[in-house]
Order: structure tokens, then C-alpha cells, then sequence
């Protein structure tokens, strides 16, 4: 039996779990929180900070005996460095919003969406690099005429703990969160970065799913790492016709395809994974928000408004609500608001408006969904995540909604799961014992699996039941999907 080790550097902390390199099973783990600096703010940090909570994270001996080590770090982040190695600046992190005039701009500057996604395959947000870089440049010109290279987190840990060497690394999976490499051709953009700074820096080397990006100077080996998106998919065992649904205030919903997909709407986000294969992902701006709001107008709490809903039938006696809170983005709508129809005086109950809600939202992440399947991306079943997830109206409702069995895993540290798995399949194939082409099998367990059974006709009208509404309200809202 083998020890590997991954560790998820995310926004709030550390975490460290050690594995079974042949079975996946956890033996250890550690976390421990980023040290916040005096007068930093949120949305940037000295990424000492990240080494430090590592040093806390795997303290008394959680990384003992351990072979291989990968990294999950937070996506879209920016560290800018000199030609020293040195960074410029405090890490600039992925929730950093200032960038939104920037990314806007670069947006228009090449031709609009249509370009960009087949320049790269994702239209620029605030919170790319791509768009940090062009912020820099405006709000920062002596810092950004310093920046002689950029990594992202992840990266720059792995180089860290490889005591800075020459060469620098990422892989292919983080890479496509950057705006300016593209998942389809595996190829940077340089034009896209100096359009954004201003000229050339040198980015890492792309690193194959199982290479190695080297060996610390005890001898222990670093794999490739990848975001944490990418690391979670690992984690948790995804492969082609998985999909993933995750719920937070917004919902993202992404899954496992063979090719990069093409989507001159820009709704589809053309992600490439950890393995060699594709994370196509949409966002919907509206998820777990649509219930926190309608648990408030009802005075309870997510617990009380899953015990309500459940005392309601499916339909909510005709009540519909278009969950679009704050906007969507999914459909595109970000200047609309919801919707609540089919008001009669028997629906008017507390009752039918928590059923509605649950419905609402988990019909407009099937709409996400159904854009991936009007896409050829084949879904056989859905992994739900996020603590809604555990909800029991979510869990009564969502599989006939969504239309395919539905695996609610236990809760777990899946990112760091994740990169502990690439730790394996690297040190496999430096080894000879594994192949390059697919990572090492781990066992998913206590997971909770969900089918639609005999409710998948009614999960189908209550469908129609929205889609009625929203086509109503919003002709044509999906006419380009």
C-alpha cells in the first residue's frame, strides 16, 4: 500500500488528505485557515499566506510517508511576477470583481462573444485572468510593466514546493479558466495576453494529464495539479455521461464529454478537465438563493420550507415561479426578475409557494442542463453537491426533474480527493503500474442514489407546467440554445 497526498488551496484555507494510492481510502487529513495580512482585502492576499496554512495543515506528521503530492488550487486567480520569479503584487483572487468594465472591453475589442468563443471557447469575466491582466494595465501600469510572467495559484504552489526551479508548469484544465488558452486547439493565445497587459510574459508549460512536474529535492514527486473545479471531478470519480449539478447561491452545472463544444452564445463555457477529456459548464445565477428568499417571505428556515414543500404535490397546485431572483444567466435575462403564476386562491398556501421554489429552481437547472444535452453531451446520471443537496424535498423532487438517476456523495473533500488522485496516476505512471491514459479506479462510497422511476412522467409535466410559464413570460428566451 502506497501514500499520496493532495492538497486544496482554496479561498478560506488548506486542506490536506492522504490516501490509499490503490483504493482512494482517506487515512489522514489536516486543514487549517490563510492567514489574513493586515489591511488586505478579500479579494487579494499575500500567497505566503497559502504556504503558511500549509505548513498548519500538514503539521504532526499528516504527510508522513507520503510518495506524491498534487495540488487543487482556486480557479481564475492571478499571481504576476518579475523576471526574478518575484511577485509584483498581492495575488489577485478569483472573486476579485473589479475587472468587470475590463472584461467587457476585451469582450467588444476582438468582435463580441462570438469570437471569443472560438478564440478560446469562454467570453471574459471579471474574474478571468485575462481580464486581471487588462486591469492591471489601466489601474497599475508600473506594476504591470514589472509583470515579466503570471501563474495561477495552483502553479505557483507546485513550483514552490519544487524549490523554484526554472522550468514552470500547469495543466490543461486550469489553463482554460484563464481566457487565453483554448481547450479545443491546447494552445495559449499570446496575442489575447498582450491585448490585455500590454506585451508578452512568459506563462508555464501545459503539462500532460499523468506527467509529473517534477520532484522536490527530498525526492518526492508533484503532479501537473489543476483547479479546483477540475480537481472535484476527479474526486469524485466522474466519467463520460456523468454530470454534476451544484448548488450554491448561483448553480453551476458541468459535465464529462470526449471534445471541447463549440457555443457561439457563449452560454456554454468550454472547460477542458484533469484527464485529457472536457468539463463544458453553464452557470445559472439562481439556485440555492431562490430558497433562502422564499424561506425568509415565509418565516423559516431551508429545513422548514423542505418539510412545507413535501406537504404540497408536484405542480404546486398550478403555482409556478420563475426563479430568475437577480437576474439569469441562463437563459440570458440579466435584467428580468421572477415570476410567480398560476395564483388561484387553492394555491395561494404556504405550503404550494415552498414546492414551487424547490421547482423552480431545479427546473432551471435542468434548463442549464438541457443546453449541455442539446449540445450531444450525453447525461446517464447527475451528481448533486452542495449542503441543499442533502435537503429532503431536493432529494424527493430532483431526479424526475432532472431526468436521469441521481448520486448525492457523501460529504467529503473532493478537490483535495481529487488531487491526491492525480498524485497516484502520476506516481503509477512513473512507476509503469498505471496507465497514462486513465487515472487509477477509487471507490465512491456511502454515496445516496436516486432514480426517477415511476415519477419521471410527472417530473415531465411539471416541466412543461414551467416551460409554459417561461415561454409565456420570456418568448423565446432559449430560441438560440
Amino acid at each position: 500500500m502506497g501514500k499520496v497526498a493532495g492538497i486544496d488551496s482554496s479561498s478560506a484555507g488548506t486542506t490536506v488528505v492522504v490516501c490509499d494510492s490503490d483504493t482512494g481510502e482517506v487515512l489522514r487529513q489536516g486543514h487549517a485557515p490563510h492567514p489574513i495580512g493586515e489591511g488586505e482585502k478579500p479579494t487579494e492576499i499575500d500567497p505566503q499566506a497559502w504556504l503558511l496554512s500549509l505548513g498548519e495543515a500538514a503539521k504532526n506528521g499528516v504527510l508522513e510517508g507520503v510518495q506524491a503530492i498534487g495540488i487543487s488550487g482556486q480557479q481564475h486567480g492571478l499571481l504576476a511576477l518579475d523576471a526574478g520569479g518575484v511577485t509584483v503584487r498581492a495575488a489577485l483572487l478569483r472573486g476579485d470583481k473589479r475587472a468587470q468594465v475590463q472584461a467587457a472591453d476585451l469582450t467588444e475589442e476582438l468582435g463580441g462573444t462570438g469570437a471569443w468563443m472560438e478564440a478560446v471557447g469562454g467570453v471574459p469575466l471579471a474574474s478571468y485572468p485575462i481580464a486581471k491582466l487588462r486591469w492591471l494595465a489601466q489601474h497599475e501600469p508600473a506594476t504591470a510593466q514589472r509583470t515579466a510572467q503570471v501563474m495561477l495559484p495552483h502553479d505557483w504552489l507546485v513550483w514552490q514546493l519544487l524549490g523554484r526551479p526554472a522550468r514552470r508548469t500547469t495543466d490543461r484544465g486550469d489553463a482554460s479558466g484563464t481566457g487565453y488558452w483554448s481547450a479545443a486547439t491546447g494552445e495559449y493565445r499570446t496575442d489575447l495576453v498582450e491585448r490585455a497587459l500590454g506585451h508578452q510574459v512568459a506563462l508555464p508549460e501545459v503539462l500532460a494529464p499523468a506527467e509529473p512536474a517534477g520532484q522536490t529535492p527530498e525526492g518526492l514527486l508533484i503532479s501537473a495539479g489543476t483547479g479546483d473545479t477540475m480537481a472535484a471531478a476527479l474526486g469524485l470519480g466522474l466519467r463520460p455521461g456523468d454530470a454534476v449539478v451544484s448548488l450554491g447561491a448561483g448553480g453551476t452545472v458541468f459535465a464529462v464529454h470526449q471534445e471541447a463544444l463549440t457555443d457561439p452564445t457563449g452560454t456554454v463555457t468550454a472547460f477542458a478537465d484533469a484527464t485529457g477529456r472536457h468539463l463544458p459548464l453553464v452557470h445559472v445565477r439562481n439556485a440555492v438563493r431562490t430558497l433562502r428568499a422564499t424561506a425568509e417571505l415565509l418565516g423559516t428556515d431551508l429545513e422548514g420550507l423542505s418539510e412545507l414543500a413535501l406537504q404540497s404535490t408536484p405542480g404546486a397546485y398550478g403555482l409556478v415561479l420563475l426563479p430568475y431572483l437577480e437576474g439569469e444567466r441562463t437563459p440570458d435575462l440579466p435584467h428580468t426578475a421572477g415570476t410567480l403564476a398560476g395564483l388561484r386562491r387553492d394555491s395561494m398556501k404556504r405550503e404550494h409557494l415552498a414546492r414551487a421554489a424547490f421547482e423552480g429552481m431545479l427546473c432551471g437547472l435542468t434548463d442549464a442542463l438541457d443546453v449541455l444535452r442539446d449540445k450531444g453531451v450525453q447525461v446517464h446520471r447527475v451528481f448533486l453537491l452542495g449542503p441543499a443537496a442533502e435537503l429532503p424535498a431536493v432529494q424527493a423532487i430532483a431526479p424526475a426533474l432532472l431526468g436521469a438517476p441521481v448520486v448525492v456523495p457523501a460529504a467529503a473533500e473532493y478537490a483535495a480527493i481529487g488531487a491526491a488522485r492525480q498524485a497516484a496516476w502520476s506516481l503509477g505512471a512513473v512507476l509503469g503500474s498505471q496507465s497514462q491514459s486513465e487515472p487509477p479506479h477509487w471507490e465512491q462510497e456511502n454515496a445516496t442514489l436516486l432514480d426517477p422511476g415511476d415519477e419521471a412522467a410527472v417530473g415531465s409535466a411539471v416541466r412543461q407546467q414551467f416551460t409554459a410559464v417561461r415561454e409565456h413570460t420570456h418568448p423565446g428566451a432559449f430560441a438560440t440554445r
